[in-house]
């Protein structure tokens, strides 16, 4: 068994967060999406959605055998925990994949890490990201 960890904020959700899970999913026969915490995000706007409602979402999706809330203060907690033997960055998340490494190898946790590729729009107004999805919901109604 191969245990694959997927994280992210996967906030209203969309086709990219779909194609990351399926490609993570891909590579193992367990995959585990770690959903961040809000006050963990801050390399981006916060989400919109509440973190036990978009883990409940990805917890939903067909590629995820468990859906886990991150830990409110370490990252590292729930990766501990589920003991992965892959982790798999999003293609434009903005982890340092030597960083993530280290950091694994310190705690003693033994796994790689790859990442997903990018998955090209199927026609030209398909939206692959949430702040795209927001800014379309505010032009159309300002």
């Amino acid at each position: 068994m191969t245990r694959v960890v997927a994280q992210g904020t996967f906030d209203l959700l969309h086709p990219g967060h779909l194609h990351y899970l399926r490609e993570a999913a891909a590579m193992g026969t367990e995959l585990h999406a770690i959903v961040a915490r809000h006050e963990n995000v801050t390399h981006k706007d916060a989400p919109v959605l509440d973190g036990r409602q978009r883990t409940e979402m990805v917890g939903a999706l067909d590629p995820v055998d468990e859906a886990h809330l991150g830990h409110p203060e370490d990252i590292f907690v729930p990766i501990q925990r589920i003991d992965p033997d892959l982790i798999v960055l999003g293609h434009d998340q903005h982890h340092d994949e030597a960083a993530i490494a280290d950091a694994l190898a310190t705690r003693g946790i033994d796994c790689s890490i790859e990442r997903a590729g990018p998955r090209e729009p199927d026609f030209d107004e398909e939206l692959l990201s949430t702040s795209a999805i927001v800014q379309r919901i505010l032009d159309r109604h300002h």
